[in-house]
């Protein structure tokens, strides 16, 4: 491709809406243009890029035993209703209605969808295992779109489904496609790992998520250096057996303290002259619109999917300013679990055996100190409430658990029958038996993957492609395009290379150096060739790479053999 001919809009400064990496730069290298909030325009480059992730998605799909279809993006409301989805999902389900008034959604995903398919035209356990999948538009109605395409209202996926007669046979089907996930994330050049995750609305036994490591991940994961235990920080358990020690001094009855002011943990410990460990915070949720006490230790933060699936609750979320203070009696800062009336409490269970606590007093500028659990106050339930930090123990080993960041990428769950049974999907066994089909589902982000690789791999100056994504492999780079033997020389190479069926820009564009280098570094070309007179009337010419701006010349004989040795360069693991 000539630059001179490409619809490549790159930008110097980031739009201003932008809030990471990713969505600035590809703004800037002319990947995306934004449509409206959370749906955005692929351009040539980015569509390139797109093209490269599905073709690994799909390699790797087949090569694990699936089969590609394409199912409809306007769903009948009949079949999300058949599972209570309908009304589950809740406002993130994009719904409209036909001339006739009948109700369909835009397809966020599609369990519902696949199951009907397979209970309409599976009848025999000879007709499975099976998995099916697709690359296709889907909608979910963020409540706030952001990241750019990372976070977005219209996005693609790769979403498969698999069948299968029995347990094991799901098992299998699960360890193929965590395989394959493997494979796919390796061969688009990333650093990733497989966690441990909650499966969510989507339902089923287990699941894993794979994320892309980086420093500016929205996810939270932890790892063990020990056993290799990975979670998502909001899956992983705590050990009862490992809550601190009680520091603060022994007070023998309960005790109003004067705390003016002070609203946060933080601010009240350093002036009892205690621990943060000894305070338990009270926070007032609303679950499913009824109202509960949480609590939890000083230096810990509330799991919210923790206490969302220990109240079993389908709606959850912190109760505002005026609700706390009109049923504690206080302003947030204060609330505690004293006197609280009507309201059940539900502690993390380290607190269970804590008799020296201090707690908001339900009163503005006080605590209590010397609270003690089931003598001054009734816990509901006691649970694990407390999201993962670094430094606790692992849930398997022990040893101190590791925080790092990473971008959810792809997630596998072990559906089980959750849908099968719904929609009654079944099959006759060897036996003449009806059973259920026994399902799992796996998806992978197209353009969070992308999004997830430029986080990964960028500098000050732009994108850094991994080979196996980068739009182009080379880009041609005449110094001056007005030198005759310049572009002759560039024109050649352009030939050559492309011949060699390698993946090429030229910049023939007329201008200076500087931009033709600075849009180059941009939109992240793994090597650059560049054409100058000085090298080139020494019959040499430069190749720069684009990750570590390492330069060497070669001859004009040489410059194929090198640049198709770069291009094909194992991925650095």
């Amino acid at each position: 491709m000539r630059l001179t001919q490409a619809f490549f809009p790159t930008l110097k400064e980031a739009p201003t809406e932008a809030e990471v990496v990713s969505h600035s730069l590809m703004v800037r290298a002319g990947l995306i243009r934004r449509l409206a909030a959370g749906v955005y325009i692929m351009l040539p480059l980015g569509l390139r890029v797109q093209k490269k992730v599905e073709a690994i998605v799909r390699e790797e799909m087949d090569r694990a035993g699936g089969q590609e279809v394409l199912l409809p993006v306007l769903l009948p409301a009949e079949l999300w209703r058949e599972t209570g989805r309908w009304e589950e999902y809740g406002k993130e389900l994009m719904r409209l209605q036909d001339r006739h008034e009948r109700d369909f959604c835009l397809g966020p995903t599609h369990e519902e969808v696949i199951t009907d398919l397979i209970r309409r035209e599976i009848r025999s356990y000879r007709s499975l295992p099976l998995t099916l999948y697709q690359i296709q538009t889907k909608f979910r109605d963020e409540i706030r779109p952001r990241f750019g395409v990372m976070r977005g209202r219209e996005f693609t996926m790769k979403d498969a489904y698999s069948f299968d007669r029995d347990d094991k046979g799901a098992e299998e089907s699960y360890h193929r496609m965590y395989d394959a996930y493997t494979r796919i994330f390796t061969r688009c050049g990333l650093q990733f790992s497989s966690v441990e995750a909650d499966p969510g609305i989507i339902g089923g036994s287990f699941s894993h998520e794979f994320m892309v490591l980086a420093d500016t991940g929205e996810e939270a994961i932890v790892g063990c250096g020990g056993c290799h235990y990975a979670a998502n920080v909001e899956k992983t358990p705590f050990s009862t057996g490992a809550s601190a020690e009680e520091t603060g001094p022994k007070v023998a009855e309960l005790e109003k303290v004067f705390t003016p002011n002070l609203k946060t943990a933080e601010e009240v410990a350093a002036y009892l002259k205690s621990d943060l460990h000894d305070l338990a915070k009270t926070l007032i949720y609303q679950a499913d619109g009824n109202l509960w006490a949480v609590m939890i230790p000083g230096d810990c933060q509330v799991n919210q999917l923790k206490l969302k699936n220990s109240l079993g609750a389908a709606d959850l979320s912190m109760a505002d300013p005026e609700t706390t203070e009109r049923v504690t009696g206080a302003p947030v800062g204060f609330a505690g679990p004293i006197g609280l009336k009507d309201i059940p409490i539900v502690a993390d269970h380290t607190l269970s055996d804590r008799e020296n606590l201090i707690v908001g007093a339900n009163e503005a500028d006080h605590h209590y100190r010397g609270a003690k659990p089931g003598r001054d106050f009734e816990v509901r339930e006691y649970t694990d409430l407390r999201l993962a930090r670094t430094g606790d123990p692992c849930p398997r080993c022990g040893k101190p658990l590791a925080l790092r960041r990473g971008i959810e990428v792809g997630h596998i769950f072990k559906l089980g029958t959750k849908y099968s049974q719904t929609l009654g999907a079944t099959f006759l066994d060897a036996q003449g038996q009806e059973r259920l089909s026994i399902m799992g589902c796996y998806g992978i982000g197209i353009g969070r993957t992308i999004a997830a690789a430029i986080e990964q791999n960028h500098d000050e100056r732009g994108i850094i492609w991994p080979m196996p994504l980068a739009p182009y492999q080379v880009v041609i780079i005449p110094v001056n395009t007005e030198e005759p033997s310049v572009m002759k020389t560039a024109e050649d190479l352009y030939a050559r290379l492309q011949g060699e069926g390698l993946e090429t820009l030229l910049d023939d564009r007329d201008e200076r150096a500087g931009v033709k280098f600075k849009d180059a570094e941009l939109i992240g070309i793994p090597l650059q060739v560049i054409v100058g007179v000085r090298n080139l009337k020494a019959g040499k010419i430069e190749i720069k790479r684009r990750r570590d701006g390492a330069t060497s010349l070669a001859s004009l004989e040489e410059v194929l053999t090198a640049v198709l040795q770069i291009v094909k360069e194992p991925l650095p693991s």
